[in-house]
């Protein structure tokens, strides 16, 4: 193996509905049954959904209505961010007694980086069973995890047996494991992905190995070569306990849709204030304005502008959503409205990334 091709242990640990376990937890009597955490109403969203809500085809980013629709006798409870932001504190200083390596990707989930760990221990297999057994003594919930040679083949592994388990990819197995899986299992590829490589002819990984970088490339842009190295189990990408954001953001959707452009100025105003608050809390500034506007037949727009400096002031983010908002004419009623920074100063401090153009060989290492 070239020296450039590392060959680490990773765990990703994910939590099992996590927001609607945080409600089962603090009121017992709802469990067993369909569960969502979000609104309800005609404009709500579904954050999460319990297992049980799950068979009935509710998931994430549902709207309620329909939600409501594939499953009449769901029960709504709103989120609670507070509550679940205190106990992934708690899983994330269980993490911290095994590895400084800890890369949140969100309140619950996260990668580690477990090759050297503070346990002394050579098993990544051990370790994330003792992990999740640690989580489920401290907080009352259940993790899954993942466990393999890179953060894309552990991510995958860790949807293999949810809820309540844990899938270890050694690195003899990564290969015939990848080939194995079902397109739609690959950590990157979505709904629209997919439903355009099966027109192509692929529909396992094994597909996807016979294709071309060139191929690819041509047919997914700027992912084909991603797709094309992930599928033979390179993904150089270390585990970054300081992610740096890419881009910050702040979005409203609103009760009524919004027809007027003077009220959606209204509405721009409150996003541009909230994300001047995020922005100079994170001491970020950035040269790209994007505007995100959603139609109320869930048709998705967005305009972007790019300036010679950074800004972070609430003034020009507006002044520059707002020349975006006029950019060209309104398809139909607006829904929801958002607003985003990128190109950030943040940019400068980005780790290099390795060649990701080695060649995976199968070395032993006991996991």
């Amino acid at each position: 193996m070239p020296n450039e091709m590392p060959l680490r242990k990773i765990i990703h640990v994910d939590m099992d509905a996590f927001y609607a376990s945080v409600e089962e937890l603090d009121n017992p009597e709802l469990k067993g049954k369909p569960l969502a955490v979000g609104g309800s109403e005609k404009r709500g969203v579904v954050s999460a959904a319990n297992y049980e809500a799950r068979k009935y085809g509710v998931r994430s980013a549902m709207s309620g209505f329909q939600a409501r629709k594939n499953c009449p006798h769901l029960t709504f409870v709103k989120p609670r961010f507070d509550r679940y932001k205190e106990i992934s504190k708690q899983i994330r200083a269980i993490f911290f007694e095994y590895t400084d390596l800890v890369e949140p990707l969100s309140l619950d989930e996260a990668y580690l980086d477990v090759t050297v760990n503070k346990k002394g221990n050579p098993s990544a297999t051990m370790l994330a069973t003792e992990i999740r057994q640690r989580i489920l003594e401290k907080t009352g919930l259940n993790a899954s995890a993942g466990i393999s040679i890179n953060k894309f083949i552990a991510k995958v592994a860790s949807d293999i047996n949810k809820p309540n388990g844990q899938k270890t990819v050694n690195p003899e197995e990564v290969i015939p494991f990848l080939e194995n899986l079902d397109i739609r299992k690959f950590y990157g590829v979505g709904k629209v992905t997919a439903e355009k490589m099966y027109k192509l002819g692929i529909f396992t990984g094994k597909d996807l190995k016979s294709k071309s970088i060139e191929f690819l490339a041509e047919n997914f842009g700027k992912s084909g070569p991603y797709y094309y190295h992930v599928v033979r189990g390179i993904h150089n990408s270390e585990v970054k306990p300081h992610r740096i954001p890419k881009s910050v953001g702040a979005e409203r959707t609103f009760n009524e849709n919004l027809s007027s452009e003077i009220f959606m100025l209204e509405r721009l105003e409150h996003i541009a204030q909230e994300l001047e608050r995020r922005l100079k809390k994170s001491t970020i500034a950035g040269k790209t304005i994007t505007l995100k506007i959603k139609y109320s037949d869930f048709t998705l727009n967005t305009r972007s502008k790019t300036i010679p400096y950074f800004i972070s002031d609430k003034a020009l983010i507006l002044e520059t959503a707002k020349e975006l908002l006029y950019q060209e004419e309104l398809q139909n009623s607006v829904r929801l409205l958002g607003i985003s920074l990128s190109n950030l100063n943040t940019d400068d401090k980005k780790v290099k990334k390795t060649d990701d153009k080695s060649i995976l060989v199968q070395l032993k290492f006991d996991f």
